[in-house]
Order: structure tokens, then C-alpha cells, then sequence
């Protein structure tokens, strides 16, 4: 999934035990689908929950 906002995707890394052996993992964003009101009309979006936080905080402040 990507946030349809900010652009953000699953990252990729390794876990690192004790002695230092690499494994492969992946970190996936918070996203979740939400109806939000943009130019006044309905809009469906998947959004990170970062930018869902700024989006509400966007909409009380107005």
C-alpha cells in the first residue's frame, strides 16, 4: 500500500541479531482508507495516519 498524500511506501532493511547475521524485513506505513471532503466534494484516499492527523488538524483549524 502508499499513502496517496504523501507518497509513502513499504521500506526494506535487514534485522540484525547479536552475532551480526543480516535478515531481510520491510517496514510497512500505517495506511488506512478514509472519505475525506477536498475542493467540496467527497474523495476516497488511502492515507498514512501521519498525513490523516494533518488533514484533521487542517480541517478543525478552517
Amino acid at each position: 500500500m502508499k499513502c496517496d498524500l504523501c507518497g509513502k511506501s513499504p521500506q526494506f532493511g535487514h534485522n540484525v541479531s547479536h552475532s551480526k547475521r543480516r535478515t531481510n524485513r520491510h517496514w510497512l506505513p500505517n495506511i488506512h482508507p478514509v472519505t475525506i471532503v477536498r475542493n467540496g466534494r467527497k474523495t476516497r484516499l488511502n492515507l498514512c495516519t501521519r498525513c490523516l492527523r494533518s488533514q484533521h488538524k487542517a480541517a478543525r483549524a478552517v
